[in-house]
């Protein structure tokens, strides 16, 4: 049942994407990736500045994207920690996520939900898992994961994606191996 879910929101989300493509397309949208200087981890989306419809978003391009999981699943190795590393855009959508060697089934799940959790509060999940005292009910939001692991990745101090790592002993480690991710940004 899962995985007929996952494959109707993954094709759901291609035919929005292509959609979109089409649509943005007779607007003049310029895209960057990742090797124009201008925009080393970003892809902006500029659309017609007279349409007031309209809006600017900035997303991680998907070499941004893979090189922030790669740095991240290299610093867990480094330590000889068996993860798991998802990179999530600003609306939760999974970027790119990688299975290190020998690690555990639930890393995989725990890990895009880190990530989630990351980018939907625009916090390090380590610091949003002390405000469950004053709100036990956050941890009730869909697709959320309190546990040490994820890191936000920002943009003009707005978030952008989120890096979950799981599968480390600790929560404190899964988060510094996410935030060795983020730090092969820039951010």
């Amino acid at each position: 049942m899962k995985s007929h879910a996952m494959s109707s929101r993954r094709a759901r989300l291609m035919a929005g994407a292509a959609l979109t493509a089409v649509a943005l397309g007779g607007l003049g949208v310029y895209s960057a990736n990742a090797s124009s200087p201008a925009a080393p981890a970003t892809t902006t989306v500029r659309t017609d500045a007279s349409n007031k419809n309209l809006i600017q978003t900035t997303h991680l391009s998907i070499d941004a994207a893979t090189r922030a999981a790669q740095a991240a699943l290299d610093a867990a190795e480094k330590e000889n920690q068996r993860v798991s590393v998802a990179v999530v855009d600003r609306n939760g959508n999974t970027v790119v996520a990688l299975r290190g060697a020998g690690a555990g089934p639930q890393s995989y799940e725990s890990a895009e939900k880190k990530a989630f959790t990351a980018v939907s509060f625009n916090a390090p999940t380590s610091e949003l898992v002390k405000r469950l005292a004053n709100a036990p009910t956050l941890k009730d939001i869909p697709g959320t994961l309190f546990l040490g692991g994820g890191y936000p990745v920002t943009a003009k101090g707005a978030p952008i994606a989120g890096i979950g790592v799981a599968g480390a002993p600790s929560g404190d480690l899964d988060e510094k191996f996410a935030k060795a991710g983020a730090d092969a940004l820039g951010h």
